[in-house]
């Protein structure tokens, strides 16, 4: 049976992680900053519900 020698420390990296950490907030933004410009059409038709005074309940 062969020893294993760990190479890796038990610390972590803190620049890996912050670079990590810095393109996932600049593809989020870049996301949100997209979905800005895009020009969604709003409804034209106005929507009116008539709703008659049967429907409504009296609570005490």
């Amino acid at each position: 049976m062969q020893l294993q020698k760990k190479t890796r420390s038990g610390s972590f990296n803190i620049l890996g992680i912050s670079i990590k950490l810095s393109i996932v907030i600049l593809i989020f933004f870049g996301v949100v900053f997209l979905l800005n410009k895009v020009d969604f059409p709003s409804p034209k038709k106005t929507i009116e519900k008539i709703i008659p005074n049967e429907n409504f309940k009296i609570v005490k």
